[in-house]
């Protein structure tokens, strides 16, 4: 896709958990902006096992895509294990996953987007990029409160107070379900992009990774697993039928 002159000089840093949603993320913002970076963090989550996989994906998106190849930057990760040590959820700890007495599942971990933001507007000042894309979304999730629209507007306000800046932090799955995010990998980079997302990332809260589905790998029992399985199907159907 052909860059505007003020898209050629933008660029972009976006938060890559090396899951389906955040490499999405990562398609989308190669095809808008001249420079992308990547930035993951090991909090000692569970499922530690994503972060082997962003950058086989990474290098998937630049074989398949030339342009995409000379946009893409270098990729960063930060070790963030002080979260792990003040939490006490079923994504930090080997805990059978659950929904507590708040209404939300026990693999909600308290504070993890806001910090995740935080540290990526952080990195982004070092590295003068302005826009900061994430992955997360209120249309089809686990009703984790650091999701929702306006905590993300909240929160670029108060970045952007805090440290004089002008970030603007973009959310493309905010009002997309997990079919509409399949859908959109098929927009941005057609057939093969959808397989490299399906074969390459990884969504199992579990970190399972020797089971092979349709939709993926997963332990295929998990609330992520399920998410994943259903939005595969549901835009598998659509697909049949278009």
């Amino acid at each position: 896709m052909p860059l505007s002159s003020k898209e050629q000089t933008e660029s972009a840093l976006v938060l890559f958990s090396g899951g389906q949603d955040s490499a999405t993320c990562l398609a989308w913002a190669l095809s808008r902006f001249g420079h992308v970076e990547t930035v993951g963090f090991d909090y000692g989550q569970r499922h530690a096992i994503e972060l082997e996989c962003r950058q086989s994906i990474r290098d998937g998106l630049a074989a398949q895509n030339p342009e995409w190849k000379k946009r893409l930057g270098p990729d960063h990760t930060l070790p963030l294990h002080a979260l792990n040590d003040i939490s006490d959820t079923a994504l930090t700890r080997d805990a059978e996953i659950s929904m507590t007495q708040s209404g939300l599942p026990n693999t909600f971990v308290p504070g993890r987007n806001l910090i995740f933001l935080t540290f990526s507007a952080a990195l982004a000042a070092r590295r003068s990029i302005r826009h900061i894309v994430t992955g997360v979304c209120e249309t089809d999730y686990s009703g984790y409160p650091d999701c929702r629209d306006d905590t993300i507007k909240a929160l670029q306000v108060a970045l952007n107070l805090g440290m004089e800046s002008r970030y603007v932090l973009h959310t493309p799955l905010m009002w997309l379900d997990k079919a509409e995010t399949w859908t959109l990998a098929e927009e941005l980079g057609g057939a093969p992009l959808v397989t490299l997302i399906n074969h390459e990332s990884h969504t199992c809260y579990m970190g399972e990774r020797t089971q092979r589905h349709a939709w993926g790998y997963g332990c295929g029992t998990c609330p992520a697993c399920q998410l994943r399985r259903a939005g595969w199907e549901a835009y598998r159907a659509e697909d049949q039928h278009a």
